[in-house]
């Protein structure tokens, strides 16, 4: 098991950045920005940017080779969320689902069923708006997911 648990975020579109950082600092944890491009973190020992080269799997690459039992990965992408996973990390999206080893198959098949629907060409309208709800449900998830794993570290 990884020495500290740290906090992964696939920051390309990502709308918790700040939540993360706050919930990272009240545990102490370290936070890695992963990005194909820079953008502003807050000047912190406990955050770290890495901009990685620009390409469709570069920085789900990055974190899922850096993810050790313990960390937790925060994306929207389905796939590293599998990676995650199966590195023994925990991943949670945005909107606070998190993903487990139980939910991660059916979000797979789920997700290639809607790439198939999309390449004939039906439009299938995208996720709803982000809200104030999955910001809070997403903060709770964050908090929980610290505990347990902090629990089973003892």
């Amino acid at each position: 098991m990884a020495a500290t648990m740290r906090i992964f975020i696939d920051a390309d579109a990502c709308p918790v950045k700040d939540e993360t950082y706050r919930v990272a600092a009240r545990y102490g944890l370290k936070v890695f920005v992963v990005a194909n491009s820079f953008i502003r973190v807050p000047a912190s020992p406990l955050i770290e940017l890495r901009v990685v080269d620009a390409g469709p799997d570069v920085a789900d690459d990055w974190i899922a080779g850096e993810t050790q039992p313990g960390d937790i990965a925060v994306t929207n992408d389905i796939p590293l969320a599998d990676r995650v996973l199966k590195a023994g990390g925990a991943a949670i999206a945005p909107n606070g689902r998190a993903f487990t080893v139980d939910s991660i198959g059916s979000a797979l098949a789920q997700r290639s069923i809607m790439e198939h629907i999309r390449s004939t060409g039906e439009t299938t309208g995208g996720p709803p708006p982000f809200s104030p709800a999955d910001r809070s449900r997403f903060l709770q998830a964050l908090d929980e997911t610290v505990n347990r794993i902090r629990r089973t570290r003892r």
